[in-house]
């Protein structure tokens, strides 16, 4: 079953005057869709997730990080955290039907019927997928940072980088892209931003960075 991949980063210190130039630093490295080039959303949350953003916008073309980070920095606080929204291009299993496949956050039984649904062989495309950029202050959610990163990037199902029990063929460079992209987008932050640590993980997979290196070993 897919599962949400997800990479968490952390650095020396992020104080309320660190965030957004850190921040704007990943933003930097992000290999962004070649059709929509930027950021597409911003949000600013303050407290706590269940509050509603004091911010919010969906821009009708994709921005700039620069100035996506400029409409957030008129509410920055240490207990703020602020969403940002971008497309990066990976090849996509099309399920039976003529779907393709997403990274929308799917329920159990949606994810459970679509696997039962794929076919034997199936058709992969290249498409803008979604990807959610999160910087958390050191205040948030009860220094919810501590967990999931100062900056967490939410980068949709794991399945277009570790897809099972699939007949390699054409597929094979398919994952084989998706990955090595992955690779070179980590290794960028790592090299460039000044991070103190970094963890690639899923809910349900505790050795999700060892099984994707297995994965494109085996598909080079």
């Amino acid at each position: 079953m897919s599962d949400d991949l997800n990479l968490s980063l952390w650095f020396p210190s992020f104080n309320e005057a660190e965030m957004m130039p850190r921040t704007l630093s990943v933003l930097r490295q992000f290999p962004f869709s070649q059709a929509r080039p930027g950021i597409t959303a911003a949000a600013a949350y303050p407290f706590s997730w269940s509050e509603a953003p004091v911010y919010s916008h969906s821009f009708d073309f994709p921005v700039q990080p620069e100035r996506a980070i400029a409409f957030v920095t008129e509410f920055l606080h240490d207990d703020y955290a602020y969403e940002f929204e971008a497309l990066w291009d990976l090849w996509v299993p099309r399920e039976a039907g003529g779907t393709p496949l997403t990274s929308e956050l799917l329920t159990g039984e949606r994810r459970e019927q679509r696997e039962r649904a794929r076919p034997a062989e199936s058709e992969w495309l290249l498409q803008p997928t979604a990807v959610k950029i999160v910087a958390n202050g050191t205040a948030f959610e009860d220094g919810d940072y501590q967990e999931n990163g100062h900056i967490l990037l939410k980068l949709g199902l794991d399945e277009p980088f570790l897809v099972e029990d699939e007949e390699f063929d054409d597929a094979e460079m398919r994952v084989r892209a998706n990955v090595q992209k992955l690779v070179r987008f980590t290794s960028a932050v790592e090299k460039n931003c000044g991070i103190s640590g970094r963890v690639l993980w899923s809910e349900s997979e505790e050795n999700l960075a060892q099984k994707l290196v297995m994965r494109l070993q085996r598909v080079q």
